[in-house]
């Protein structure tokens, strides 16, 4: 009986202190709509690298990309609830909770990516992150989708005016509903899920992404043409549940917080470094490529202004003089010599 007795303290000792190290493990599950093998995924998987290894296993990352965990909006409520620790996006889609956001969707905002840099890492996108916390989403850092481009399966767009009558998907937003309007294009919001397949059927004519996002999502397959024209940038937000940040201890939150920052830079880097050739891609596919003139180029940008001019009232004009003051000083900064 003694030795009965002992064998079960000491099994049950054993599964208390299994239960235990099972417990200090904390999973942090990491969502994104694009496809495995897109920057932005390749940005995730970096971010799981070092937090696990900083870690010591104690922080796991599991990575959900492709929009298996449902659309950018849906990620936005899960993360708020607390069923779901991360998610990347279009940081223009974060106006639904906070008005001011909707600020990095204006067009023909950004002209480079070192403006872009330098707003996104300063003093104004630490403000823009520390506007979400009330929504309970912290802010961590900012990747890239980068420039966006329009693409169609209809026909070659040399001028403006050619885009007319077009049936576009949008990111599912005021602005971007009302920008296509302005070009005489037909808005279809829809989440980036449903995309593919609604190119494919004919139930809408085109749509407008970053040419990482059209390579990795294959959007040749279902689009002919597509028509340069760098209308607007979109960094994106790499955000965590407040009610699992809280759940963190101080060395946790400097893991997850350092692991974001370098991912970030790593992302952008390699979101960069592979444009050129994911565009000969698109090329190799059959898609035709054009650039408007920049005659047509002015054209498009009159007509976007008074979108521009709308949603500035609305974000808030000292705002947008605080994003354009930041974009000047870095045009004007001197490049950084490489080391």
């Amino acid at each position: 009986m003694k030795r009965v007795f002992i064998k079960t303290v000491i099994a049950t000792v054993a599964m208390a202190a299994m239960g235990m190290a099972s417990a200090q493990v904390k999973t942090i599950k990491f969502a994104n709509q694009n496809a495995a093998g897109h920057p932005i995924v390749q940005g995730m998987d970096k971010f799981k690298d070092i937090v696990e290894k900083n870690s010591g296993g104690k922080l796991k990352v599991n990575l959900f990309p492709g929009g298996t965990l449902g659309s950018d909006q849906a990620n936005v409520s899960a993360i708020q609830g607390g069923s779901l620790e991360m998610a990347s996006m279009n940081s223009g889609i974060f106006a639904s909770q906070v008005k001011e956001f909707g600020v990095f969707d204006f067009p023909f905002m950004f002209a480079t990516t070192k403006e872009a840099d330098a707003v996104v890492d300063g003093p104004f996108g630490k403000k823009m992150h520390a506007k979400l916390e009330e929504k309970g989403l912290v802010g961590l850092a900012y990747y890239e989708l980068g420039f966006r481009q329009i693409t169609n399966g209809k026909r070659a767009i040399n001028k403006v005016s050619d885009l007319e009558g077009l049936k576009l998907r949008v990111i599912p937003n005021p602005i971007n509903v009302d920008w296509v309007k302005a070009l005489g294009a037909n808005p279809t919001p829809l989440p980036f899920p449903e995309l593919y397949a609604a190119l494919e059927q004919g139930a809408v004519d085109g749509q407008e992404n970053p040419i990482p996002t059209i390579n990795s999502a294959k959007f040749f397959e279902v689009q002919k043409h597509i028509v340069l024209t760098a209308h607007q940038y979109n960094p994106q937000s790499v955000v965590i549940s407040k009610k699992f940040w809280d759940t963190l201890s101080a060395a946790e939150k400097k893991i997850v917080s350092d692991a974001a920052s370098e991912s970030a830079k790593f992302q952008r880097e390699t979101a960069r470094a592979l444009e050129a050739s994911l565009l000969a891609n698109l090329k190799k596919n059959g898609m035709q490529v054009t650039q408007l003139s920049d005659s047509e180029m002015s054209i498009l940008r009159d007509k976007m202004r008074p979108v521009t001019a709308k949603y500035g009232v609305v974000v808030g004009q000292d705002l947008v003089k605080e994003l354009q003051g930041e974009i000047e000083k870095a045009r004007s900064a001197p490049a950084k010599k490489a080391k």
